[in-house]
């Protein structure tokens, strides 16, 4: 029998890339799977694929930039299947400006689409989540290093780490677990495309797939792993523990 047999999971940013592999993994164990997206067509796209699978789903328009969407969303789900097990914050836009031409609006943007969110929908989950149930978030490896004009995106990703190890730290008078996962490079679109150079610069010889984010998300969420909490597990085939020296 599976651990997530009619326990609820909230997906944020699901209708799309690496949420939408999530919602899928959770499907597949017969967990009752909240997509929770702005991309209305491409939400009740993937509700429909997985109730004619035969698994548990349901569609929530949220715009996750507004708390009231947040409250309507962690509400709605609660009365669709009784319980919030787990949630996964994993909803972010990637919008990479010139610093000196980035707008307030364009930071803000970001910072709360990607960081505030984060709050926001663990603060409404965790208020009615039950002991031995846990939050997921997704961060980057651009939380810890940086290509040029990525100052918003790496600024939201380095406070999700933060605020995973300080939830995990107030969470757990509740029973909760917080966590983190760090993703590299994850190919969402054409996977067959890539260059054989691509796959070679990874330790693990491959570019990263959706569902190995979901493999992950699905270790931490297992109640049988609940000695793990307030940690950050990098999934990247191993490309931030290179050295790149030119020979």
């Amino acid at each position: 029998m599976s651990n997530f047999k009619g326990k609820t999971v909230i997906v944020t940013g699901a209708a799309n890339g690496i949420g939408k592999g999530i919602a899928e993994g959770f499907a597949v164990k017969e967990a009752n799977v909240v997509i929770a997206d702005i991309d209305e067509e491409k939400g009740k796209q993937l509700e429909a694929s997985l109730k004619r699978q035969g698994y548990s789903s349901l569609f929530i328009k949220a715009d996750l930039k507004e708390e009231t969407e947040i409250s309507r969303l962690m509400a709605k789900s609660h009365e669709a299947f009784g319980s919030i097990d787990v949630l996964i914050n994993n909803a972010g836009i990637s919008k990479f400006y010139s610093f000196f031409d980035m707008t307030v609006e364009i930071w803000d943007e970001v910072i709360n689409t990607n960081l505030r969110s984060v709050f926001l929908c663990s603060r409404e989950a965790a208020k009615t989540m039950k002991a031995g149930s846990c939050i997921i978030n997704i961060s980057s490896t651009r939380a810890e290093m940086s290509e040029s004009n990525t100052e918003a995106y790496s600024a939201a990703k380095g406070g999700i780490l933060a605020i995973t190890h300080a939830l995990a730290r107030t969470l757990a008078e509740k029973g909760i677990r917080v966590n983190c996962i760090s993703p590299g490079w994850i190919e969402t679109e054409d996977y067959e495309g890539l260059r054989e150079i691509d796959h070679k610069q990874h330790l693990a010889n491959r570019v990263g797939k959706p569902a190995d984010i979901a493999r992950t998300c699905l270790f931490l969420a297992d109640p049988e792993n609940d000695f793990i909490t307030g940690e950050n597990i990098t999934v990247d085939g191993g490309m931030t523990k290179k050295m790149i020296y030119e020979h």
